[in-house]
């Protein structure tokens, strides 16, 4: 009974602790990141226009534009990846789907071999290989999984990237802007918000690293920080040889 309950013990141990992390990132990476590069890009390029020392109007027609112009830029740029991407992946398909077709037996055979070169025995891996080739449609995503490494069930949606990644990176660009569309007619507060995105940002990308939060906060902040700050400086300097 000891040794029963021990092994349990045991097992619900190696469960609890052999959860991994999302290395693909899932949906939190890309939404992250472009959020993170619509404030990084856009906190910037008003912090290079504010250099200049222009009126508050222009510095909200420059942060609104840099955002429309950044998340139409990144979501067309999306979607034409990803579609490429797809019509790529699809066009392999239709490839092993004519060879499914008309070679079955030279496509059973490679299947088999395959998981020969992977360990196991040779008569199993025929037999598993005749039994996933009985379905052509089964066959054809188990090849598409071990040949070139996709699934086709669940390729990208390029509109769907396309809307996150407009949404995302509008969200991001919006950050530095809201202080002046509330009334603020200095740059400081702009930056306080932006800083304190920032640190948000790199703290949530700590979900998918191993970095600590804290960490990942203040890189970002720290490399986010830096680009306005040049920026503003060369903003300072364009607005002196301007005047």
């Amino acid at each position: 009974m000891a040794i029963i309950e021990t092994e349990a013990t045991l097992h619900d141990a190696h469960r609890d602790n052999h959860t991994h992390r999302d290395v693909n990132g899932g949906w939190l990476r890309p939404a992250v990141f472009g959020a993170m590069d619509g404030l990084v890009s856009n906190f910037a390029l008003m912090a290079g226009v504010a250099g200049g020392a222009v009126s508050q109007q222009t510095v909200i027609i420059t942060g609104l534009s840099g955002l429309a112009a950044g998340a139409f830029s990144m979501a067309a740029g999306e979607y034409t990846s990803v579609a490429s991407q797809r019509e790529l992946v699809e066009a392999e398909l239709d490839v092993e789907r004519r060879e499914l077709r008309k070679h079955p037996a030279d496509e059973e055979r490679e299947l088999a071999e395959l998981y020969v070169s992977r360990g196991v025995e040779p008569e199993l891996a025929r037999e598993v290989a005749r039994q996933l080739s009985q379905d052509p449609e089964q066959a054809l995503e188990i090849h598409a999984r071990e040949e070139l490494g996709i699934d086709p069930s669940d390729l990208p949606s390029p509109m769907v990237a396309a809307v996150s990644s407009f949404a995302s990176f509008a969200l991001g660009a919006l950050i530095p802007v809201l202080p002046y569309l509330l009334g603020a007619s200095a740059l400081w507060p702009a930056v306080i918000l932006a800083l304190l995105g920032l640190f948000a940002c790199g703290a949530v990308v700590a979900k998918v690293t191993a970095r600590s939060w804290w960490f990942s906060g203040l890189r970002q902040l720290a490399l986010g920080g830096a680009a306005a700050g040049v920026t503003y400086l060369l903003g300072s300097v364009f607005g002196t040889f301007a005047g």
